[in-house]
């Protein structure tokens, strides 16, 4: 009987932002398809104050319970401090770097001890680079696209401005910031219905899930919409709104990406806002999507051009306008950790293309690794010529 040498991967879900919860919800499905007998699972649950907790409160966060200071097992240096090593002991909430009864507490090193990292972050401190560059600094094997793919997909306008850079057809667009909004207001408002008109959409430019989004349909609803995607975002867009159906395709691979067929949102609101996409039980996945094959052909074409324009690896979901009147095709953005409930469209356009859930995730797993040995080939020193 040959034995098989278990790979230890450290599940990573919850994070510091507005996306929290989905997180969860991902998480725990991709969890519950994960090979026990390839690989031994490490929870790695990351609270909405940012405390890292592992085991059993690691276990309670997933199950959506509360996991206090007292009680958790995290990083010393929350935000603000100086250290990103997860230490075992029990710590006062008042001072984290503290430890009750050990002197010499055990460093763990847990993110050291994996083979490889699965991040299921939704939004920023997660999505955006952040922890991918831990993940690099440690030297350790991720699911994902790397630190660049991941800060560019995040931010609605650097992802915007390098898809028209690459000729990928964007709605018009503008952008500011939350300082210039304070002091130039009226200049902003003329830019915006001069350039964009009525309706339009603001944004703020690094959330998801359509969090901190509005569609504003007149000049009176114009500011309480700039004011509220403010508070979550210090860069701020506007974009045209175009009367459209919403088309999304799935992106699956490293160097030689591949496409799946799209499908088609049928959101209960008036656009795919949160509550249509988590709370509400009338919106409609339409898979595949009913269009033409030239338009499915465009669709992919585009999807993975805006996959190498960003060099993402991994997995993305590529989000479309399709007009209404014309069938022009508009791209919105990538979404480089998508929803990945096993009712999400990301794995269920992949389902649907041929490749069932549970195969999906340990292709992600087997990407990350091609991807680490791919990087292995890089020189990291360099002697000068004489």
């Amino acid at each position: 009987m040959v034995m098989i040498m278990k790979k230890r991967i450290g599940v990573i879900f919850g994070g510091r932002s507005s996306e929290h919860q989905v997180s969860l919800m991902s998480a725990r499905s991709i969890i519950s398809v994960i090979s026990t007998e390839l690989y031994e699972i490490e929870l790695i649950g990351i609270t909405q104050e940012g405390l890292w907790v592992i085991g059993e409160d690691a276990q309670r966060l997933l199950n959506g319970e509360t996991v206090t200071p007292d009680e958790a097992v995290y990083i010393p240096a929350t935000p603000n401090k100086d250290s990103l090593l997860l230490v075992s002991g029990t710590f006062t909430p008042t001072n984290p770097g503290s430890v009750r009864g050990n002197d010499k507490p055990a460093i763990k090193r847990i993110l050291q001890r994996m083979d490889v990292l699965f991040p299921v972050l939704h939004g920023p401190y997660g999505e955006d680079g952040t922890i991918q560059g831990l993940f690099e600094m440690s030297g350790l094997p991720y699911v994902g696209a790397g630190v660049a793919a991941s800060a560019i997909g995040m931010d609605k306008v650097l992802m915007k401005d390098i898809f028209t850079v690459h000729r990928l057809p964007v709605a018009p667009y503008l952008h500011f910031l939350r300082s210039e909004w304070r002091t130039i207001k009226p200049q902003i408002i003329s830019r915006i219905e001069q350039d964009l008109g009525y309706p339009c959409f603001v944004k703020p430019a690094n959330t998801g899930s359509s969090i901190g989004v509005t569609k504003v349909h007149s000049p009176g609803e114009l500011e309480g919409a700039v004011d509220y995607a403010a508070e979550f975002d210090r860069k701020l867009i506007a974009e045209k709104a175009i009367a459209c159906r919403e088309i999304e395709c799935s992106v699956l691979g490293n160097d030689e990406p591949i496409a799946s067929i799209p499908g088609e949102i049928i959101p209960s609101r008036e656009f795919y806002n949160y509550e249509a996409k988590y709370i509400d039980e009338g919106s409609k996945l339409l898979i595949p999507a009913p269009i033409s094959e030239d338009i499915t052909r465009r669709v992919q074409k585009i999807a993975l051009s805006a996959y190498r324009a960003i060099d993402c690896a991994g997995m993305a979901r590529a989000d479309f306008f399709l007009d209404k009147e014309t069938n022009d095709v508009y791209l919105n953005e990538l979404n480089t950790i998508p929803g990945f409930t096993k009712i999400s469209m990301y794995p269920k356009l992949w389902e649907a293309t041929g490749i069932p859930y549970k195969n999906l995730v340990q292709r992600l797993i087997e990407l990350a690794f091609e991807r680490y040995e791919d990087r292995l080939h890089c020189r990291t020193t360099y002697t000068a010529r004489p």
